[in-house]
């Protein structure tokens, strides 16, 4: 009994730990006209993501970049490891974008704007930031304290729960690569193995082939 309480206190401090380190990533990049940006997630099925984006065009006249004209929007791609798209919309200079895996594996995110002339007036150069958040991390606890009318405590235990539920969704995500991972080398080796097979069957008739080509030289030549 007291190693069970141990191990679920130790289990506990170290979510607590975990929840206080910052795990979402936020990048910028470029965009050229007519260019798209593709970036892959690996997530597990039924996790929420969530991506919020802004996007900057430079300005010339002052040598920096500002932020982009009302008028300018975004197109946001999402694909399944299927190759499935399971979000097609377009968005403002400014937004946020949601989906869930149903399928694990690798979702391809992709962005591009939708104008094709921006370059004539922003030098060609639109920077985007992106902060994409998966899972638990995509969570809003404030939002839900308000909502529901929650404690700290309260909320502290929500939070404790669905990062307990993500870590198991990505252990089964994990044995769902070590399954696939394992099928693939089992498939590798059969083909490998019926290869070998061949080959050995080609180097035997080939054999018999010569041994009786040699036969029939020597009949002729009466040498045998």
């Amino acid at each position: 009994m007291a190693a069970a309480v141990l191990t679920l206190t130790l289990v506990l401090l170290l979510l607590l730990v975990c929840s206080s380190i910052p795990l979402t990533s936020a990048l910028y990049f470029h965009l050229g006209e007519a260019e798209k940006k593709c970036f892959i997630e690996e997530i597990p099925d039924d996790t929420m993501v969530i991506g919020n984006y802004r996007t900057q065009l430079y300005d010339q006249q002052r040598e920096e970049y500002l932020p982009a004209t009302p008028g300018f929007g975004m197109l946001v791609d999402v694909k399944d490891p299927d190759d499935k798209v399971i979000l097609s919309r377009q968005y403002g200079s400014e937004g946020r974008f949601t989906f869930t895996s149903h399928t694990p594996g690798e979702h391809q995110i992709c962005l591009h704007s939708n104008l094709t002339k921006f370059s004539l007036f922003a030098g060609g150069m639109l920077r985007v930031h992106l902060d994409i958040q998966v899972g638990e991390h995509a969570i809003d606890y404030a939002v839900i304290a308000a909502r529901e009318k929650l404690t700290e405590v309260q909320v502290r235990v929500r939070q404790l729960i669905e990062q307990v539920e993500q870590i198991q969704k990505e252990q089964d995500y994990q044995r769902w690569r070590e399954e696939r991972f394992r099928q693939t080398s089992e498939s590798t080796n059969q083909r490998v193995l019926w290869w070998s097979i061949l080959q050995t069957l080609i180097l035997v008739a080939t054999g018999m082939w010569q041994m009786r080509h040699l036969k029939s030289f020597f009949e002729a030549k009466k040498l045998v």
